[in-house]
């Protein structure tokens, strides 16, 4: 049975103390501007401060169009670099792996945020998103090796590409939404292109020394289960991203995908040959013998979500308690207030429904 507190090595970057990550939360605490405030520093550092091996950001812009949501984290540009290298420095402090997660929100990007049409891979006249010319998407990649240049630079052990969740990235390999007829569209090998030359781009501007994650999400928004496994399969072999970060709402849950009617999801993940590529999970990992099914069903690092949010310091608990679990719902703002959040977090946490206690 493979341990919550192995150190976790990876072939390119700083290893993990052990298998905790933080997973990346929204949490609508930054400035308008895309700089850090306060309230989201001391959430990330507490979180590093309790035990986690790794703690990520929250989804953070790579450009200013591509915002997804209110007070969001930006790495955009270089006015961001001073607050983003003191979250590094603090985070990296409590001896944690310190990494942003890159986004752009696509076809999701409201109107009133970005103030203009979002953009997608294909015109998306329901969400009111335009297509991306080819010039465009190659600006995107640009960008996002940009942002991960400038994480770099502010003291980040590594960034994840965020390819889940229906934003820009995920719109690319979802084959419903895009139709482009240039090498960004047609076959799984053209729609992810994208995903591609992202990574060859970051590995070599960033090198070695640098961790590199992709996140995907294997079921909804009109994803194929089976698209995604390939994607993953050619993530895993191609020996330059370090993890790869599933979004499985539920880590124990069936697939949902006819194809794969009575298989665990997860299973169809670990039975691919991964290589040296290592494997995270998040989904409703709310104790310590979730955490342990987890790892014994083949996941490398466990991603906690809600524990984390309302555990801080989850994993010292864990050590400490093999049995502990978190906290029980609904959690007082009070207690939400001591654990790190800031008011605009804990509003955010009240549209969750059972979550805060009024």
């Amino acid at each position: 049975m493979a341990s919550a507190f192995e150190v976790v090595g990876f072939d390119h970057g700083r290893a993990m103390k052990n298998r905790f990550a933080l997973a990346p939360l929204t949490n609508e605490q930054s400035h308008a501007d895309g700089t850090i405030s306060d309230d989201e520093l001391r959430w990330l550092t507490k979180r590093a401060e309790g035990g986690f091996g790794l703690v990520m950001t929250c989804a953070s812009h790579v450009q200013r169009a591509g915002q997804g949501f209110p007070g969001q984290l930006g790495c955009f540009d270089d006015s961001h670099l001073p607050g983003l290298t003191r979250l590094a420095q603090v985070i990296k402090s409590h001896d944690s792996l310190a990494m942003v997660q890159l986004h752009h929100a696509g076809r999701r990007s409201p109107t009133e945020l970005i103030g203009s049409e979002p953009v997608a891979p294909s015109d998306d006249v329901k969400m009111g998103a335009r297509a991306l010319t080819t010039h465009e998407v190659e600006r995107v990649v640009e960008d996002f090796i940009a942002a991960a240049q400038r994480c770099q630079r502010a003291g980040f052990d590594g960034v994840e590409l965020h390819g889940a969740h229906d934003y820009l990235l995920c719109e690319f390999l979802n084959e419903g939404l895009n139709r482009r007829s240039d090498q960004y569209g047609g076959s799984l090998t053209n729609r992810a292109r994208v995903f591609f030359e992202i990574i060859e781009g970051i590995r070599s501007k960033c090198g070695r020394d640098f961790n590199l994650a992709v996140r995907l999400s294997p079921e909804r928004f009109g994803m194929k289960t089976s698209d995604v496994i390939e994607v993953y399969r050619m993530v895993a072999s191609l020996g330059a991203v370090d993890f790869v970060d599933l979004s499985l709402w539920d880590v124990f849950k069936e697939a949902a995908d006819e194809e794969f009617a009575g298989r665990s999801l997860l299973e169809l993940f670990t039975d691919v040959e991964r290589h040296s590529t290592r494997l995270a999970v998040a989904g409703k990992l709310y104790s310590g013998e979730d955490v342990r099914r987890a790892l014994d069903a083949g996941a490398d690092v466990v991603e906690l979500g809600r524990a984390a949010i309302t555990n801080h310091d989850f994993p010292k608990q864990l050590r400490a308690n093999p049995a502990f679990a978190m906290r029980s719902l609904p959690v007082r703002r009070e207690v939400l207030r001591h654990e790190g959040l800031g008011e605009s977090f804990i509003d955010y946490m009240s549209h969750w429904e059972g979550f805060v206690a009024d």
